[in-house]
């Protein structure tokens, strides 16, 4: 299935897991804080604590490490979430929470709504609302818990980007 697995271009068998071994890491950097104070890369997704994402001068608490899964093609995946507004269309998003990973590489996601550095929401889809607008992805500064969750296997995604590490005042 692409992503330059070996078993792509041979009948070599490889249980390579990259995107399933992150979310894991990302659901046990949420479930606990370790101190780390080398940064590496600001958006590596094995950064600990949970709030390294941000400037080590401003980190702050920090409760969900928010990201991006890559498709085969490299776009975004996309999923639907309840919006609180009946008057709009803005419900997909390509922001994440891990909530649960279980069954080998299978998790449930929660879909976060994108919003500005206004708390407004982002609508990512192009005028005439059937495809995902890649340059209102920049506009996205905050985000907010939907209702929404989805479980996806992990395995069918080549890359995760982490975005930021924020404080969405999780529940546990």
């Amino acid at each position: 299935m692409g992503c330059g697995r070996i078993e792509d271009v041979a009948e070599v068998k490889n249980n390579n897991r990259c995107v399933c071994d992150v979310v894991r890491a990302i659901k046990d950097i949420q479930d606990q804080a370790v101190s780390n104070d080398c940064d590496f890369c600001p958006t590596n997704c094995f950064l600990e604590p949970l709030g390294g994402l941000v400037s080590p001068a401003r980190r702050h608490q920090a409760d969900t490490r928010v990201f991006m899964l890559l498709t085969e093609d490299g776009t975004p995946f996309k999923a639907f979430f309840r919006d609180r507004d009946v008057c709009d269309n803005d419900c997909i998003s390509v922001f994440f929470r891990v909530e649960d990973i279980f069954d080998s590489c299978c998790a449930t996601l929660r879909v976060l709504e994108p919003l500005n550095s206004e708390r407004r929401e982002v609508d990512l889809l192009n005028a005439d609302g059937t495809k995902l607008n890649l340059r209102k992805l920049c506009d996205v500064r905050n985000f907010r818990l939907t209702g929404s969750c989805i479980t996806v296997d992990l395995n069918c995604f080549c890359a995760i980007e982490c975005v930021a590490d924020v404080f969405l005042d999780v529940c546990d």
